[in-house]
């Protein structure tokens, strides 16, 4: 009992840590605009659905299934639109947009953790709801190649850094960490690109 009870958690930290590095990837190759995030990002969704599932984070791990998804997406928007630069170029939504957003997803994900705190045993209900919210936004955003993605990204990281060193997933929250510091270097690469092809932002 006691052999097969290390296996299991030896097994747990193997698959964590593979999953750590996939996704470090995903992030450097993403601030660069490289297309092999997209790889990355399948590999390293997959381990965290089950990791975060087995941790009782249900909204993460269905997180990391929808961010499965946009993966293959993205990487057919960037694949498909690769030689027209219009389709692919860097480009702001304004604040007034991102404004509106924010206060709209607030509501729903304010709705979704009450869910989740009354009808399932996940950990933080509230804030993995919140997390997992905006984290599917951003993510759309990268997939179109939005500026403030990024910023979006720095408050989600911060937040789920709490969270996982509270589930003690200490890889997981240190490789947060590290986000932090990519998504705020990612923000101002793509800033500094999006100025040589300047667009008019929507409001």
């Amino acid at each position: 009992m006691l052999a097969e009870t290390v296996a299991y958690f030896s097994q747990i930290a193997v698959l964590e840590l593979l999953a750590v590095i996939t996704a470090f990837a995903y992030v450097i190759f993403a601030a660069k605009e490289h297309i092999l995030c997209w790889p990355s990002a399948l590999i390293s969704t997959a381990l965290y659905t089950y990791i975060f599932y087995d941790v009782y984070l249900w909204m993460d791990s269905l997180l990391q299934v929808y961010y499965f998804v946009m993966a293959i997406y993205g990487w057919y928007c960037w694949t498909k639109h690769k030689s027209n630069v219009k389709d692919i170029c860097i480009h702001s939504l304004g604040a007034t947009y991102h404004l509106k957003t924010v206060f709209f997803l607030a509501f729903v994900s304010i709705g979704v953790g009450y869910v989740m705190d009354n009808y399932t045993p996940t950990s933080f209900p509230y804030i993995d709801a919140a997390t997992t919210v905006y984290a599917v936004f951003a993510t759309y955003l990268v997939t179109q190649k939005v500026l403030e993605n990024w910023l979006y990204w720095v408050v989600i990281d911060l937040v789920s850094i709490y969270v996982y060193i509270e589930k003690g997933l200490s890889p997981t929250a240190m490789l947060f960490v590290v986000y932090v510091v990519i998504a705020l270097v990612g923000y101002f690469t793509w800033l500094e690109k999006l100025k040589q092809t300047p667009e008019p932002a929507l409001n």
